[in-house]
């Protein structure tokens, strides 16, 4: 389909973020790493392993990958050269192989993230449905847990196969200067390559169409189920009000902030992928739309990656706890380590190889 999509609107607001892209998402990247780093900390206490929980916790592990991937691609490419210029230093070929493995790394952390929410809305109904009693049922649904990320950690690489090929590198030269620049894909052209058209479909439909669009059947059923089950317990606790906002409260607001993470993810993968499925058909979208949006989208994924912690302490009274528990038990780690009598020569010793 033709279409010549030019906005000099956008691509003026485009260049002028660029401009600070890299040092605001090196910020927001500093916040999130270590804050899931916590989330895993937290997460893995053995009081706290439940299937949620689990799911989580590789939920954590992705997000903090797709974060660290990111440090080194908004040094190069956006701190230390102008994001908006190609030069022989910028694009030389080490560093256009490094950005091959990275849009590739981040492509596979995104899309694990998005299946493991799906994971996260499927387990938390199935929950409220059928809430596990006695421990061999707990272990069971743990253990279920447990193999669903590792099929979805497997098979979200299988699944980016086609991405891992569609990355050409090619030489160019300007001003007697050789740059290595990326093959172009010609989409929404007859000459595109079937490899790369077999990976925008599957990227944009698999990775990100149909995982949002379980999260809103399976949102929406958490939803009614919770509203549903709430209604029956404020009848019948009616008489015990204490009861029930011991039993209700915590299940409500467990479940209240899946759906929150649920809704980011909405919110970060449902655009991307009809944007992605638009430059599929439409020639020149993915130019002078998808390109100059390309940052955007990249800081909105950023932010959905760090900003769990923030959630988890503000819906769940046992992850502040835990969390609470592990600060004071490194707390009086800490002490106790100072109070210690150290050599001033052992001091002086360890002061030197620190420098």
């Amino acid at each position: 389909m033709e279409g010549d999509f030019e906005s000099e609107t956008l691509r003026t607001l485009s260049s002028k973020y660029a401009d600070w892209h890299g040092y605001i998402s090196l910020v927001v990247c500093a916040l999130g790493v270590p804050l899931n780093l916590i989330n895993i900390t937290v997460l893995t206490r053995k009081h706290m392993q439940t299937p949620i929980n689990c799911i989580l916790t590789w939920l954590a592990v992705s997000d903090m990958l797709t974060m660290i991937s990111y440090i080194p691609f908004a040094i190069h490419f956006y701190c230390e050269h102008n994001a908006n210029t190609i030069s022989a230093e910028k694009n030389s070929r080490k560093w256009m192989q490094f950005l091959v493995v990275y849009l590739n790394f981040s492509a596979t952390t995104h899309t694990i993230s998005i299946w493991l929410g799906v994971a996260l809305a499927i387990f938390r109904y199935r929950h409220i449905q059928s809430p596990a009693k006695g421990n061999l049922t707990r272990m069971r649904r743990l253990i279920r847990a447990r193999l669903v990320v590792c099929a979805i950690y497997i098979g979200s690489i299988i699944l980016m196969i086609p991405n891992y090929v569609s990355y050409n590198l090619i030489e160019t030269r300007d001003r007697n200067t050789t740059l290595v620049v990326f093959e172009r894909w010609k989409l929404g052209t007859p000459d595109v390559k079937p490899v790369v058209l077999l990976n925008l479909v599957l990227y944009s439909v698999v990775a990100k169409l149909v995982p949002c669009i379980l999260m809103i059947v399976y949102g929406g059923l958490l939803l009614r189920t919770l509203n549903h089950k709430l209604k029956v317990n404020r009848r019948r606790l009616s008489g015990n009000s204490t009861l029930y906002n011991q039993r209700t409260l915590d299940t409500s607001r467990t479940t209240v902030m899946l759906l929150i993470v649920l809704v980011l993810f909405l919110i970060t993968e449902l655009p991307q992928a009809i944007l992605i499925l638009l430059c599929i058909f439409l020639r020149n979208f993915f130019d002078n739309v998808y390109i100059p949006l390309g940052d955007t989208m990249d800081i909105i994924a950023l932010i959905n990656s760090g900003i769990d912690f923030v959630l988890y302490c503000s819906m769940s009274q046992e992850f502040r706890k835990t969390f609470l528990r592990v600060c004071c038990s490194i707390s009086r780690k800490s002490s106790g380590l100072s109070k210690n009598t150290i050599p001033f020569e052992s001091l002086h010793t360890t002061q030197i190889r620190l420098k």
